[in-house]
């Protein structure tokens, strides 16, 4: 099949000449390409934007908190309460090889936080250690997080999150090295954590939090042994899901809980939250390909019918071209040419329309300068679009064309 200049000046003269069916014809395609790229684009925008919610959060992490109980058990009616102690940060640690970070965690909220005449009443104390970060990553603005020292020797230092930072700091700046009060006790910031709240929220949003050593919580707040939550990591290679029954009956056998009582101990794996989000997206892009595949096919299959059309009405045309010397590879490369250009035309259209969208939809998810998600159309499957559009509009122009080859000269003239 020869596709050189004259070729071209032919096909263009025969789009040219039947312009409406042309447009009818390349509609199709344009609107199937353009559906399933800005399926792909916003599918994976949607995509990265969940994520950017779970960001910082460890896949291969479980939190656990009590609650009262609901069934009785060795002699214990249902309805008691109990709490988490740092014993069971200890059991975990020695029993479960399988975990690689446990650490205890205190919450109280709507505290008061004051600096100078600046004061934020809705925050959340929060008392860590230092391995938390390996639970949830804060994403530091200023200064650095709690380390072992802080924790070890009971260092009155916080970590603050963004909105406290911007309520008790309204002039901007580093805040390290300065104080603020807390229930009548002052702690010297070491850091900003300016990561936004998203999806998952454990004991409150990360933006509230002012972040103290457990050890100093547990104290000033007259807690004793008891700890609000116990988080822990499993490691590499470990399924979370394999491990927290036998982590379920540790703790439960230790504070005389029915094992089966789940409302009283309850464990957030967010390895299984991740899970479902995985499977949700793989679901969603069999989806996509499978409405955009549809559409194109539909596509391809109009371009053969308006094509098998027009080469009907030129009956007499084609006759005479075969009667002045026109081979019936000729015909098949001239009629395949026509489709594969009006089928290639408006899938690059299509392709350029939807990405001048996406691009759009990425300016109005921009905040503060700063990309939420990236709506965009991967290069590579740009690219196998249309190596894609070019095989639809072989097979979509191989029917007209062998109809095409079929016709002769004689009954061109007598159709005529």
């Amino acid at each position: 099949m020869r596709f050189d200049r004259d070729t071209l000046r032919e096909i263009l003269d025969s789009i040219t000449r039947n312009r409406s069916r042309s447009i009818l014809t390349g509609f199709g395609v344009f609107w199937g390409v353009f559906m399933l790229m800005l399926l792909v684009g916003g599918g994976q925008g949607l995509r990265e934007l969940l994520q950017k919610n779970f960001e910082g959060f460890a896949q291969n992490s479980c939190i656990v908190f009590a609650s009262r109980t609901t069934k009785p058990y060795m002699g214990f009616e249902k309805g008691r309460r109990w709490d988490l102690t740092y014993g069971d940060v200890e059991r975990l640690q020695n029993i479960v090889p399988e975990l690689e970070t446990v650490t205890p965690s205190i919450s109280l909220w709507g505290q008061s936080v004051t600096r100078d005449e600046h004061t934020y009443a809705r925050a959340v104390v929060r008392g860590e250690r230092a391995d938390y970060e390996m639970i949830e990553t804060p994403s530091l603005m200023y200064g650095r997080f709690l380390n072992d020292s802080d924790v070890a020797q009971e260092r009155k230092v916080c970590c603050i999150g963004k909105n406290v930072y911007m309520n008790l700091f309204p002039e901007g700046g580093d805040p390290c090295g300065k104080r603020i009060c807390i229930d009548g006790s002052y702690y010297t910031v070491i850091g900003v954590n300016w990561r936004e709240s998203g999806g998952i929220q454990i004991n409150g949003s990360a933006a509230d939090m002012v972040v103290i050593p457990v050890s100093i919580a547990s104290r000033a707040y007259n807690l004793g042994n008891v700890v609000h939550m116990v988080c822990f990591t499993a490691k590499e290679g470990v399924t979370m899901s394999d491990i927290t029954p036998r982590i379920r009956e540790i703790i439960s056998r230790a504070h005389y809980i029915d094992p089966t009582d789940e409302q009283a101990l309850f464990l957030l794996n967010t390895q299984l939250i991740f899970g479902l989000v995985d499977n949700l997206f793989r679901g969603l892009n069999f989806l996509i390909w499978l409405i955009g595949l549809g559409t194109l096919l539909a596509g391809a299959i109009g371009v053969s019918n308006i094509m098998m059309v027009s080469v009907r009405e030129r009956t007499t045309e084609i006759g005479i071209r075969r009667a002045i010397g026109a081979t019936p590879n000729v015909i098949l490369g001239q009629i395949i040419s026509e489709s594969i250009v009006l089928t290639l035309a408006a899938g690059l259209l299509g392709i350029a329309v939807s990405v001048g969208i996406l691009a759009g939809v990425e300016l109005a998810m921009t905040r503060d300068g700063i990309l939420r998600a990236a709506f965009q159309v991967p290069f590579w499957t740009a690219v196998a679009a249309a190596l894609l559009l070019t095989v639809l509009g072989v097979l979509a122009g191989l029917a007209p064309s062998l109809r095409a080859m079929k016709i002769k000269p004689v009954d061109a003239m007598r159709d005529e």
